[in-house]
């Protein structure tokens, strides 16, 4: 077995739930448990929402939603963009809530439901300016009317993503909203009214009441990480995830002596170097001991050292007594002191969503449930 490991705490992760569902009642809540759970394991976190109260989950490919299928979840599925035409089929086999905006996806899906005789529940996209993907509001009358020209489909919802709810201080999030409503109000001028309006991710949840509608769709704070430093502070969110891993090797190395490839950090006096067996293979970027990244070995934090290789990293651990075999952690708590994944981001200018969703799948993970 592998020194190295992510140890996910599925008790945190229900507590983010409940406390998500407080915040954002009377709004179902749909946990977005796409890139296998933000690399923390999808069908663990996907039992574990739902468990704790969730209503639906949220992925972003029709396989995401076929290895929840398979683990028997049978909780509505909701793809969060519309599939590659040849993915519908299979999206209608799934029982899946299908993302549509485009026309040919429309008469497709209604094919492929007509052909396995089943009614599909479909969601509009609309974009109403992040420029990714959706149809344009002057345009989502007539795609809503499009989808329901189908008997095959039911247009169960229109919705929207919000580009800038993480910056507090921007005003297009409130733009959005507004472009949002009119074509809300647009439809039911046109005597349609889906069941189900949604606009907001975790960072619009929690700070923008407005955009709650009836169903809100929370990813990253429902493995506790704030979507953005700060925001969400009130809601005592607990991160779910901690990377821990052992040394491999320790040597004294002389001053003047360089590390790792590239001999890019050298030593000004003599020092203690430790070997843990983790790398970028594993979702430690290579420059995080060259942006400043540190670990905790023995309680104390502790300087991450030259380039990180493919499968190992060094540690400057000074004059202190360490041996092989010692716990080192990369993210989570260690005595008094923690390491988190928004820390990485500050380090390697990013965000803590791609750190952890880059925690490789040669990491193994292991679960932590709740007593009981």
């Amino acid at each position: 077995m592998r020194a190295a490991r992510a140890e996910v705490d599925l008790e945190a992760v229900a507590h983010n739930v409940g406390a998500l569902r407080s915040a954002v009642a009377p709004a179902l809540v749909c946990a977005v448990v796409k890139a296998d759970g933000y690399g923390h394991g999808a069908i663990a976190t996907s039992e574990a929402v739902l468990d704790a109260g969730a209503d639906w989950l949220g992925v972003a490919l029709v396989e995401e939603a076929a290895v929840l299928r398979r683990a028997g979840i049978t909780a509505p599925i909701l793809l969060l963009s519309q599939p590659r035409l040849a993915d519908l089929a299979t999206a209608v086999r799934l029982d899946l809530r299908v993302c549509v905006h485009t026309t040919a996806a429309i008469e497709l899906l209604a094919a492929a439901a007509a052909e396995q005789d089943r009614r599909v529940l479909v969601h509009l996209k609309v974009d109403t300016g992040m420029n990714r993907i959706g149809v344009a509001p002057a345009d989502a009358v007539v795609m809503a009317q499009e989808i329901r020209r189908h008997p095959e489909l039911e247009l169960e919802g229109v919705f929207t993503h919000c580009a800038v709810a993480d910056e507090l201080d921007n005003p297009f999030t409130d733009v959005q909203l507004d472009r949002f409503d009119r074509v809300i109000e647009e439809l039911a001028a046109a005597g349609i009214e889906p069941s189900i309006r949604h606009a907001a991710n975790s960072a619009t949840a929690i700070e923008h009441p407005r955009g709650r509608h009836d169903l809100v769709r929370c990813g990253i704070a429902v493995y506790g990480i704030a979507p953005a430093p700060g925001l969400a502070a009130g809601l005592g969110l607990r991160p779910a995830l901690t990377l821990r891993a052992e040394i491999s090797m320790v040597k004294r190395v002389g001053a003047g002596e360089g590390v790792s490839y590239g001999l890019r950090h050298r030593f000004d006096r003599p020092t203690t170097v430790a070997t843990v067996p983790i790398g970028y293979a594993d979702g430690v970027p290579r420059r995080f001991g060259l942006s400043g990244g540190e670990v905790l070995i023995g309680g104390r934090r502790r300087p991450v050292v030259g380039v990180v290789t493919m499968d190992q990293l060094m540690v400057d651990c000074g004059d202190d007594l360490v041996a092989a075999g010692d716990e080192v952690v990369l993210i989570g708590h260690q005595g008094a002191e923690c390491i988190t994944a928004e820390e990485w981001a500050g380090h390697l200018d990013t965000i803590a969503y791609e750190v952890v969703c880059g925690i490789g799948p040669r990491v193994p993970r292991f679960y932590r449930r709740a007593e009981g």
